[in-house]
């Protein structure tokens, strides 16, 4: 029989909240974490709103002579898996240690710290010649860095994806513990606000223009312009069903079914896969799309693109058929961090039967989707898929299922 893979600690690190209940209860207000950008001057770019976390000092969290050798993503990293061993009551040093790993996805991220190598490389020539080479390591740094703070021994590794790629890592986490490692942290937690970063998301094409912050972020709505970035996202505790209830922990719920498509070529006759990702995490958790409470939108905000989403959703589901929200209309896109966020605060409406909301957006009837929107709904949820697409055509689904269904499972 398969082993059942539970999450039972949390660390989020989000735009409108600092903490699981911090950002919890700012959801539950429909308090966003949209702005005007303070980490650089933004006046010279045409977007100029982001999703940033305030408040975050990181020599409050985390040892001095970590700082010199991290830039933000990792700090923010770093002290959100801290959380989240605390919040399992995990202290890793009474472990042993190759029994965990850490399984982590990164896609924006990194910029700063290559931006920084390359000002020395501007600066002091070939005394730095391998900053190229030192940016793309730095994509194994994050997870590596929680390894070392933790001694982690077990499995390591990073996924490095867009949107989807933060399901992909809390996939590949549980497949590690199926195949015998007891705990794995993993999700993703993203930050590349920094000029750099800046120009290279604008590359792709799909963020906001727009200057006013409710009106910026607007998925399935008639005033859809893009998306607004943001910083953040959630470390999970993973661990085996039977390993977890053996230390007496407290259970969130099962990471229950995964699914992963691939769109195909432009041009071509075939249509998009999200649907058939979906349906691939139905199967692999053994449900019926009747089983399933609620669905946490990935929410492009790009017409086209959220008439494809809508569209899977129905086709699965039925017209109307789910609830569906996207809270991250309250923090920004978090690229690789957005998906374990969602998976984050599907947990936390499970434990407090209540849907988040998408906040300042009107749903189109022609989607026909029943969205969440202006404030949270009471509903039982125990079972709840999460969606993530990124760019160039993936698509990953994650059914997660409420902790007395983990348990009986």
């Amino acid at each position: 029989m398969t082993a059942s893979v539970v999450v039972t600690g949390l660390g989020v690190m989000s735009p409108n909240g600092l903490g699981a209940r911090d950002y919890w209860t700012a959801v539950q207000e429909g308090r966003s974490g949209i702005g005007r950008v303070t980490r650089f001057d933004p006046t010279p770019y045409p977007s100029r709103l982001a999703g940033e976390i305030p408040g975050f000092v990181a020599e409050d969290h985390l040892p001095s002579r970590l700082l010199p050798q991290t830039d933000r993503m990792t700090r923010l990293a770093l002290t959100a898996a801290d959380w989240a061993l605390e919040d399992a009551k995990v202290v890793p040093g009474e472990l042993p240690a190759f029994d965990m790993g850490v399984v982590t996805a990164s896609s924006a991220g990194g910029f700063e710290f290559g931006q920084n190598e390359l000002r020395k490389l501007w600066s002091q020539g070939s005394q730095y010649v391998s900053a190229y080479q030192s940016f793309a390591w730095f994509y194994a740094v994050n997870s590596g860095q929680i390894s070392i703070r933790n001694g982690l021994k077990g499995p390591s590794g990073v996924v490095v994806s867009d949107q989807a790629g933060g399901l992909d890592a809390v996939a590949q986490a549980r497949r590690q513990i199926r195949k015998g490692t007891p705990l794995i942290l993993s999700g993703a937690v993203d930050a590349s606000i920094c000029p750099w970063g800046w120009v290279a998301q604008m590359t792709g094409g799909r963020m906001s223009t727009s200057d006013e912050p409710e009106r910026a972020y607007l998925p399935f709505d008639a005033g859809a312009r893009g998306h607004v970035p943001g910083e953040g996202g959630a470390i999970l505790v993973m661990e085996d069903a039977t390993a977890a209830r053996e230390r007496g922990a407290r259970i969130y719920g099962e990471i229950a079914g995964y699914g992963a498509t691939f769109d195909p070529r432009p041009g071509s006759a075939r249509g998009p896969a999200l649907r058939r990702a979906v349906e691939l995490a139905l199967e692999d958790a053994k449900v019926v799309p009747g089983d399933v409470d609620v669905v946490f939108a990935d929410a492009a905000a790009v017409p086209e693109l959220d008439r494809t989403e809508a569209e899977a959703v129905s086709a699965v589901f039925g017209r109307r058929g789910v609830p569906v929200t996207a809270p991250k209309t309250m923090t920004g896109r978090l690229y690789s961090g957005a998906a374990p966020l969602d998976l984050a605060t599907a947990f936390l409406a499970m434990e407090e039967d209540e849907i988040p909301p998408t906040t300042n957006v009107e749903a189109l009837p022609e989607y026909g989707l029943d969205l969440v929107t202006s404030r949270p709904r009471a509903a039982r949820v125990r079972t709840a898929v999460v969606l993530a697409r990124g760019q160039g055509g993936f698509n990953s689904a994650v059914v997660a299922r409420a902790g007395s269904a983990a348990g009986d499972a």
